[in-house]
This record gives C-alpha cells, structure tokens and sequence, in this order.
C-alpha cells in the first residue's frame, strides 16, 4: 500500500531498543485523501467500471481496457493546465473494494510513476480514499518541476468527483 496507513509507534519502555521505522518505497509521492460517505463496494464500483469513467472522471475522461494483473489501460490523461495525454499504464495490483495501482514509465524508463487509489472502510458506510502517484527514477524531481501543484489539483479534482458520484450512488440505492 502506498497510502499513509500504518500502524503508528508508542511510547517505548526504558531500555527496549526501537527497531528502525520500515522504509516504504523511495521518490516522490502526491496525493490526496478524501472522506466518502458510502460503502465500500459502491465507491469501488466507480473506479473499476472504466467505460463509466466519462460520466465524472476529470482527471482521465476517457478510459478502457480491463482491470487486471498485468493488464495494460488506456486513458486519456487532463491534468489542469497541461495538454491532453494518451497513456497506457500497466496494472501492478488491484483487491476489490480495497485499491488499484498501475505503473506507467516515461522517458525511457528515467521517469517510474506508480499510481494508486485506496479505500480505507472507516465504517460500513464511511470511507476515506487515497488517491496519488509515486515518481520514481533519475529525471523525476526534473518531470515534476512546475507541474506538482497541477496534478494535486487533478487528483482532487478526482476525488470530489468521484465523492460525489458515489454518494448519489449510494443516496438512490438507499431511497429505493
């Protein structure tokens, strides 16, 4: 997982030696968190139906293939204030309900993105959800240089929407 989950350290008794904190993976990593209050399974929903992606998705209005191991994706990429990209990332992982990452590498592989979008169940019907890529590789810090802001706003852009359709989601379903 590559959101900020985790157990957190407390306060250690006099002479025990702390091991050292894991190191998660290097390089840079955006994201965003936002509270969804919907179930799981609904806000998943959403992100695993590609071909829905059109009706909310801001960040990648366009978007097909099959959510897989392996898998290769192609999305059409708009992050604000940058031109329209066509990518194809490949799927590294995906649990239902749960989260989906994929990797795309640029520049000749001196550019490794891993990107991710996590749901943490708070409660049944509560839920916070990551979304963010980690930048990896020698030029990474010179690919985000003046674009890091922009893609932030992408990824919130992201998740509002998706927020918000999944909240309708889950109002109608509740209603009928």
């Amino acid at each position: 997982m590559f959101g900020t989950r985790g157990p957190q350290a407390g306060p250690q008794p006099t002479g025990v030696v702390k091991p050292p904190k894991p190191k998660g993976p290097g390089g840079i990593r955006i994201e965003h968190r936002i509270g969804i209050q919907a179930p799981a399974e609904v806000i998943w929903e959403a992100v695993y139906d590609l071909d829905r992606w059109h009706e909310w998705n801001p960040l990648y209005p366009k978007a097909s293939g099959r959510i897989g191991i392996g898998q290769v994706l192609d999305l059409t990429l708009v992050i604000p204030g940058q031109p329209e990209r066509q990518i194809q990332p490949v799927v590294l992982e995906w649990v239902p309900h749960e989260q989906l990452h994929w990797k795309l590498t640029q520049m000749g592989g001196l550019v490794k993105a891993i990107r991710y979008i996590e749901i943490d169940a708070l409660s049944e019907t509560g839920c916070i959800v990551s979304n963010g890529e980690l930048f990896q590789g020698l030029l990474a810090k010179t690919a985000l240089r003046g674009m890091g802001r922009s893609v932030f706003r992408g990824f919130a852009a992201m998740n509002e929407a998706l927020k918000e359709r999944a909240e309708a989601v889950w109002q109608a379903r509740r209603q009928g």
